[in-house]
């Protein structure tokens, strides 16, 4: 699988994707993205090694209690969600989630099928019998909007043989048939809101959407709060915008999930820093290929397992940045529901944003 190797230790919807990639490879048709030059200059850098070392100077474990299943969702105080609905005077409110069903592409399909059907069907004529819908959703699919819940990917990074798995808070790490046993997605409490602010990089860079695998560094988020002439801190929802949607829409899919667009792992010491909430992409979050030799998903490992950072795949940003652009700002009112899935490694992502 090149020199990007993904780690071996992720849960097992994440574990599905290195046999289809294989697979692929066998067929003579091996992904052609290569990490971007400016990953590997020296300053940029980032290796296993450090990773290592901000497993534990980044970490949250411990931060709200030895028993906490939220992580960074505890900064949403009730005085942060009052600022928020203090951001609302226009009264426009747009989704920030993307429609799976009935759509097809290299982007889909990967861990199973999104479905809606009605539930009573005669078998002999196909008469549909009454007015009752089935919906499946393969929640980590690549057009599924979804929020990951801290139990989703696990650690330490480079784990030996023997030594036990562990999750968010220094939980052992325990994935079942029914799901996570601890800080699973009905362990995140019921729902927040928060002010949330929207990077819109394509806007900053006066392009239609970044190219796959462009990475977004600590410099490109400053200057776009300089831009903006906001400041992103805590308890904050984090948008970024890479543009997937418009380069889906203008040129049809690709596999964003081996190129696209996003975070390089050097952001993580400004993400503890900065103490967001919720960091949300309209990808995968993580630049990919990463750039950093043996991990593929860096920010999903240390956001998840040692930050308590719950992250957003695969957000639908595209509503929300024309109607910031119109109004020349790109803080709002947002508003998250968290199914309550027991033991789920992930909810259905189908925040609002109001203006």
């Amino acid at each position: 699988m090149s020199r990007q190797r993904l780690v071996p230790r992720l849960a097992a919807s994440v574990l599905l994707i290195v046999p289809v990639l294989l697979a692929a490879q066998a067929r003579g048709q091996a992904p052609a993205f290569k990490p971007h030059p400016s990953t590997q200059e020296p300053r940029r850098l980032v290796t296993l090694a450090r990773l290592k070392e901000w497993e534990k100077e980044l970490s949250n474990w411990g931060r709200w209690g030895k028993e906490d299943e939220r992580g960074l969702l505890n900064l949403i105080t009730p005085e942060k969600t009052k600022q928020a609905l203090a951001l609302v005077t226009e009264g426009k409110t747009v989704t920030l989630q993307i429609n799976p069903i009935k759509k097809t592409g290299s982007d889909t399909g990967g861990f199973g099928e999104n479905v809606h059907r009605m539930a009573r069907i005669d078998p002999k004529t196909g008469a549909v019998q009454g007015a009752l819908d089935i919906i499946q959703l393969s929640i980590h699919d690549g057009l599924n909007s979804h929020l990951d819940a801290l139990c989703h990917y696990q650690g330490p990074i480079g784990r030996r043989p023997g030594e036990p798995a562990v999750s968010y808070n220094g939980f052992p790490f325990s994935l079942t048939a029914a799901g996570c046993q601890k800080s699973a997605a009905d362990r995140m409490g019921p729902g927040y809101i928060t002010r949330a602010v929207l990077v819109d990089m394509p806007l900053l860079r006066n392009v239609k959407w970044l190219e796959p695998s462009t990475p977004i560094y600590v410099e490109d988020l400053e200057a776009w709060e300089k831009f903006a002439g906001i400041r992103i801190g805590a308890g904050d929802a984090l948008l970024i915008r890479g543009g997937r949607w418009a380069k889906r829409e203008a040129e049809g899919p690709w596999p964003y999930g081996q190129g696209g667009a996003g975070l390089h792992a050097s952001v993580l010491p400004w993400l503890r820093a900065r103490d967001v909430s919720l960091l949300a992409s309209d990808a995968v979050n993580d630049v990919q290929p990463s750039g950093v030799e043996g991990i593929n998903r860096p920010i999903h490992q240390l956001t998840q397992v040692n930050l308590g950072l719950p992250i957003v795949d695969n957000a639908y940003l595209e509503d929300a940045a024309r109607e910031a652009a119109r109004l020349k700002r790109w803080q709002f009112m947002f508003t998250l529901h968290i199914f309550q899935i027991q033991g789920g490694t992930a909810s259905p992502f189908n925040a609002l944003a109001t203006f």
